[in-house]
């Protein structure tokens, strides 16, 4: 069985600069060290994301999400801040107001400069 204290999420940035001004002053994560290809950031008391140098990549795909408490106070302060959330009408997922409801979860989902999907998640 595989033992580790914490999993990080990595994702690929093509500039560190603007990576580390969004992840750190609009999601307002802690930066905890840099290198001149990637930087990592804390979120909450044991989360981290690290972001890393690269040419560009396309993801498909969320990848990171943030676990939170009240998703409307998270996404409200994130709009205030000027993160554009992503909206569904059509298909299995729907949002109002920014949030679907899936399952048990409420979810919402961004996207950072490089166009990674991020998600927060309730429930």
């Amino acid at each position: 069985m595989l033992t580790a204290t914490m999993v990080v999420a990595t994702i690929p940035v093509t500039d560190l600069e603007r990576a580390k001004q969004f992840y750190g002053e609009t999601l307002g994560l802690e930066l905890l060290w840099e290198t001149p290809v990637a930087a990592r950031f804390r979120s909450g008391t044991v989360s981290e994301i690290s972001v890393f140098k690269r040419p560009p990549v396309t993801t498909e795909h969320t990848l990171a999400h943030f676990e939170v408490g009240d998703i409307e106070a998270e996404v409200a302060q994130l709009v205030s801040r000027g993160v554009e959330f992503l909206d569904y009408s059509e298909g299995p997922v729907t949002t109002t107001g920014h949030i679907a409801q899936l399952g048990p979860a409420r979810c919402a989902w961004f996207l950072d400069p490089d166009r990674n999907t991020l998600g927060i998640r309730q429930g």
